[in-house]
């Protein structure tokens, strides 16, 4: 029988189907055993692509990090920076939050990572920042973003408004929450983030 012209695997074909399950089932749904039942193959085959888990999982977050924008580090503006930085990396972390967890654990090897780590770390010492501040800021950024990303803080309300009224007083607007949820997230995001940057730009004031 003629090889196939196109191979069964791919690393590409791989990451794509891991990611989905994660998306579908988080982190812990996750093995080499049930990806190579997605992908119809036996699990043995995985390991030529790809040695360990973790490797694999490295791969799936490089290319999510790969939708992250640290250009305008590259510039004057460090404040454009911060904010270009986070909004997409809360994006991108947001399209797949069940990832979040795993990216937590900080960049390791992992190249996109340290890129970004590099390109924010290098733009902040270049706008005057003393190295050790830069590296807490790119830390107090990556906190702000997670805890951004990893859930909705509306949606964990319920639409119920008899569940407040008799306890919680000053939550009687609470169920309506969820509705607004997308509106409310991402304003709570942006002003977070306008108050971080405003407490940035008076320590910035003190330190050069």
């Amino acid at each position: 029988m003629p090889r196939p012209t196109t191979p069964l695997l791919s690393r590409d074909r791989i990451r794509v189907a891991a990611l989905a399950i994660i998306d579908r089932d988080g982190l812990p749904g996750l093995s080499m055993r049930r990806l190579a039942a997605d992908l119809g193959v036996q699990a043995p085959s995985l390991y030529s692509h790809f040695p360990t888990k973790d490797a694999l999982l490295d791969e799936v977050c490089d290319a999510i990090m790969s939708a992250v924008d640290v250009s305008d580090f590259a510039g004057t503006d460090w404040r454009k920076g911060i904010r270009t930085w986070a909004r997409s990396y809360r994006a991108a972390l947001a399209a797949h939050p069940n990832v979040v967890p795993f990216l937590a654990g900080g960049p390791a090897r992992r190249d996109s990572a340290l890129r970004v780590a590099d390109a924010v770390h290098g733009g902040l010492v270049r706008a005057g920042w003393p190295p050790k501040l830069a590296t807490m800021i790119g830390a107090s950024t990556k906190y702000l973003v997670l805890g951004a990303a990893i859930g909705s803080f509306s949606r964990g309300f319920e639409d119920d408004v008899q569940v407040y009224l008799d306890r919680y007083p000053n939550l009687n607007q609470a169920h309506r929450l969820a509705e607004h949820a997308d509106e409310i997230d991402q304003g709570s995001f942006e002003l977070a983030l306008d108050a971080f940057l405003h407490g940035l730009s008076a320590l910035h004031g003190a330190t050069t």
